[in-house]
C-alpha cells in the first residue's frame, strides 16, 4: 500500500501539486487558514474529490476550528475523506488512528495543557499501522529551526514508543518537516508550507510511504 502524505496546507491546497499517485491519500490537519469560514472545507472537500486515490484520510489540526465548533455541520461537508478524531479505521487491511489534539498554543482548536495530554493518547490503539496526529512527539522533527526549542508532545512520545506504530505521520510544527526513522517507527512530518506558509524547504514536499501487507512490520 502506498499512502501519500501531505499536512499544513492552511487553505492553500489548490496550489499544491503536482500529488504523486498512490493509494490512500492522508492529510494530518490545518487544511483550513482562520478555521471559521466554511468555504474552506468546500473547497477542500471538492479538492480531495478530485485526488484520484481509493481512500482518502483526513484528521483537524488547530486552525481546523470549524470541526471543533460546529462538529456535525464540519464533517457533513467532508464527504470525501474518511474523518479521524481520537478514532480508527481499517483500509484494505491496515490500520489507521487519527487526533487533532496538541499542546496549547494561544487560543486555537483542540488544545491541552502541557502535561495533559496521555488521555488522549491512552486511546491509541495497539497493533496500530498508521499514526495520524496533528503534532509532533517531543524531540522529533518538532523544532521551527534547527536549535530551537523542542515543542512536541511529552505524553505522545511515551505512547508512540509504548504502542509502536509502524509509521507516524504529523505536521504543526511547518520548520520541522522531513523524516525521521528509529527500529520501530518511521516519523514523517508532512508540513507542506514553512514557517512563513510558503512552500519552500524544509516542507514544500510531498511525502510518499510505502507499506508492505505481507509484513505486518515494515515501511519503506
Amino acid at each position: 500500500m502506498r499512502l501519500v502524505l501531505i499536512s499544513d496546507t492552511h487553505g492553500l491546497h489548490d496550489k499544491v501539486g503536482p500529488v504523486p499517485a498512490g493509494d490512500v491519500l492522508v492529510h494530518a490537519g490545518d487544511f483550513m487558514n482562520s478555521g471559521f469560514d466554511v468555504q474552506d472545507i468546500v473547497s477542500f472537500n471538492r479538492w480531495l474529490g478530485e485526488q484520484d486515490f481509493r481512500h482518502r484520510v483526513v484528521c483537524a489540526g488547530n486552525h481546523d476550528r470549524y470541526f471543533e465548533n460546529a462538529p456535525q455541520r464540519a464533517r457533513e461537508l467532508l464527504t470525501n475523506a474518511t474523518y479521524l478524531e481520537n478514532t480508527g479505521a481499517t483500509l484494505d487491511g491496515v490500520a489507521f488512528w487519527g487526533s487533532p489534539y496538541t499542546p496549547e498554543f494561544m487560543n486555537w482548536a483542540y488544545m491541552y495543557q502541557r502535561g495533559s495530554g496521555a488521555r488522549h493518547w491512552e486511546l491509541i490503539p495497539d497493533s496500530l499501522d498508521v499514526l495520524i496526529t496533528h503534532g509532533p512527539p517531543l524531540g522529533i522533527l518538532d523544532q521551527t529551526a534547527p536549535g530551537e526549542a523542542h515543542l512536541g508532545c511529552a505524553e505522545l512520545l511515551d505512547a508512540v514508543k509504548r504502542k509502536k506504530p509502524r509509521v507516524h505521520i504529523f505536521g504543526h510544527i511547518h520548520g520541522g518537516a522531513g523524516t525521521f526513522e528509529n527500529n520501530e517507527t518511521r516519523f514523517i512530518n508532512a508540513a507542506y508550507l514553512n514557517e512563513r506558509y510558503k512552500p519552500l524547504p524544509p516542507a514544500g514536499k510531498i511525502h510518499i510511504v510505502d507499506i508492505s501487507l505481507q509484513n505486518p512490520r515494515r515501511a519503506s
